[in-house]
């Protein structure tokens, strides 16, 4: 209660739940949103009828003034900021063999590159506070999935930074990862997404209620918790 939250790309899916989430248990939040206004504004007024400041930031996480703008905004309204969540991502599927560079680096900047200027333009704020670092990574970040490449490697990546990051932070700030299996976005399942829910021991697919709550428990939780990859999976990894 009375403390702020930064959640990059918080305005649909998994974002917004954590957005939300983070509200509910008394937090204001700032989402940030690059192509997507309508459902960030749509978020932020939802964030409001919880009776929590919200505000809604254009921001490219790919680029160091769009970030640094972001975290200065939300200072400025907010007077401080305890839980950065680095939800931002890109998803994208191609054999490797005809993996072009742009489509590599297209990836490995949002996924790695923007959790890392994230982080270290909100260092200032978050070591007044004692805050959190939340990142959001992915189990292909352990597990290599034929024809996500790019995909699995930058969230190899963005783990290894949760670690580093977690030592150069260190003590004032935890941080630490989330790391979701297959998520179920739309009401009706697809055919690939019922292949997953019968190999995964809980017999289901995640929910981003899920990731949420994996994500309160890093956010909310002991501050002495720190570096730590949680696979949020049912088992499926397994």
């Amino acid at each position: 209660m009375g403390k702020s939250a930064l959640v990059t790309g918080g305005a649909k899916r998994i974002g917004r739940t954590i957005a939300l989430a983070l509200a509910n248990a008394g937090a204001n939040v700032a989402i940030t949103y690059r192509t997507s206004a309508a459902e960030a504004s749509a978020t932020a007024q939802a964030i409001e009828q919880l009776d929590r400041r919200a505000l809604a930031l254009e921001c490219d996480v790919r680029s160091e003034s769009s970030v640094r703008g972001a975290i200065e905004v939300t200072l400025a309204e907010f007077g401080r900021l305890d839980v950065v969540v680095n939800n931002a991502a890109v998803f994208d599927s191609v054999p490797l063999e005809f993996m072009t560079l742009d489509k590599w680096d297209t990836v490995f900047e949002t996924n790695t590159r923007g959790p890392f200027l994230v982080a270290r333009e909100a260092l200032t704020a978050l070591r007044a506070t004692r805050g959190r670092i939340v990142n959001i990574g992915s189990l292909g970040g352990t597990h290599p999935w034929k024809g996500h490449a790019h995909y699995c490697a930058s969230k190899a990546a963005l783990h290894m930074l949760t670690q580093c990051t977690a030592k150069a932070f260190a003590p004032e700030v935890s941080v630490n990862c989330v790391a979701p299996g297959w998520i179920e976005m739309e009401a009706l399942p697809d055919a690939a997404a019922q292949r997953f829910a019968m190999k995964t021991p809980k017999e289901r697919n995640g929910t981003s209620e899920d990731v949420a709550e994996a994500v309160l428990f890093f956010a909310a939780g002991p501050s002495f918790v720190t570096g730590q990859i949680l696979t949020v999976d049912g088992g499926l990894g397994l």
